[in-house]
């Protein structure tokens, strides 16, 4: 079966056509490489430029990418856009992890009609009445219940606490959800407590939180502050668990947290490299990744970058062309592409439906423990 899967993907992407070799193909990339988001940008592109050195042309035509750095602002992420589409003339566009980001840089090329494939954006206000924006991840209204649901069915949890950071789209959003559904499944949120991007002492919340005395936090934080806070939580006495979302899966986040990190769950993609049973794509990608970054554990923003550029590579093969109007309606009509995250298929919006996994800290190791799938 694997042999099969990556046959199919050789000849979607090197398959010959009516174009000279010499006539190129641009991809634009816009990542937050510098400032808040830097570490998921770069994890990202390199995700990204894995796959363009396996997969290089499409159609037998060079495929070139042009990186613009989004700096993990909003203003910047919209001239980024308008540079790849003004100065640099692409075909398509990858981009962006931050959801606030994806928006500002959404309205760019929804008025220019130039295709996105969003990576880790997964606020449902990226694609919303956007006819040129897609995205190769699930949405956070599917992240916060499948969060909740494992946190009722197989923790057991009725009380929750919420920490959310009111200064970043994707933790408002993900934290709404998360509570939608936990109340629906019959838990009660006993504290929801705020902090701003960049916050660095979270004592007062954490220790109202501490006297609720709940069952499990949520803490939809990107992994350098989720770190912070659940070092601490644990120096304030906290026992009770942490769950986070797929802005905490980062390699470094032990590293930085240390033992405070042990036992801390969140929800991901359905892709890590300590999965047992990992389907054709993903198996090559990790094995394209330890051969390229040796010293490095893949994680899943990588793996959305790969995937990323395997979608727009195959809307522009199904189109017979790199035409913009054209890509965006064969990425409209992505059926079951098989992906390192899964098989992938983007629904009537431009979301990708996906499998929801569970990663956890074991022994200062992730590890993922299975998927869930969420009942409201």
């Amino acid at each position: 079966m694997r042999k099969v899967l990556l046959a199919v993907l050789v000849c979607l992407f090197v398959a010959g056509g009516a174009f000279a070799s010499d006539d190129v193909i641009k991809i634009g990339v816009y990542l937050p490489l510098t400032g808040q988001n830097a570490f998921g940008g770069q994890l990202e592109l390199e995700g990204v430029e894995l796959a363009h050195k396996e997969f290089p042309e499409v159609l037998g035509r060079k495929v070139e990418l042009v990186v613009v750095d989004n700096k993990s602002d909003r203003v910047e992420a919209a001239n980024a856009v308008t540079r790849l589409i003004e100065r640099d003339n692409v075909n398509a566009i990858i981009g962006t992890y931050g959801s606030s980001l994806a928006m500002a840089g959404g309205e760019v090329a929804e008025r220019a009609g130039i295709p996105v494939m969003g990576t880790s954006c997964t606020n449902p206000l990226v694609t919303l009445d956007k006819k040129y924006y897609f995205r190769a991840c699930f949405i956070d209204p599917f992240q916060g219940a499948g969060a909740a649901t494992y946190a009722v069915k197989n923790l057991g949890a009725t009380k929750a606490a919420v920490l959310t950071d009111i200064a970043n789209d994707y933790s408002v959003g993900l934290s709404s959800f998360f509570k939608q559904a936990f109340v629906k499944l019959g838990g009660e949120i006993v504290s929801e407590m705020r902090y701003q991007s960049g916050d660095q002492d979270f004592t007062a919340q954490l220790t109202e939180i501490i006297s609720k005395g709940p069952d499990i936090v949520f803490l939809p934080a990107y992994f350098a502050e989720g770190a912070i806070v659940l070092k601490q939580a644990r120096e304030l006495g906290a026992t009770f668990p942490f769950m986070g979302g797929d802005a905490m899966d980062n390699p470094a986040i032990v590293e930085l947290g240390g033992e405070a990190v042990e036992g801390f769950m969140h929800t991901t993609f359905a892709y890590d490299p300590s999965m047992p049973d990992m389907n054709p794509v993903a198996q090559r990608f990790t094995e394209l990744w330890r051969a390229a970054f040796p010293d490095k554990d893949p994680n899943v923003n990588a793996a959305l970058g790969y995937d990323s550029y395997i979608l727009i590579l195959d809307a522009i093969q199904r189109a017979g062309s790199a035409e913009p109007e054209k890509i965006r309606d064969a990425l409209a009509a992505t059926k079951d592409v098989p992906t390192v995250t899964g098989m992938t298929t983007l629904n009537e919006h431009g979301d990708a439906e996906k499998e929801l996994g569970i990663v956890k800290i074991l022994e200062g190791k992730k590890q993922f423990i299975g998927l869930v799938q969420p009942e409201v």
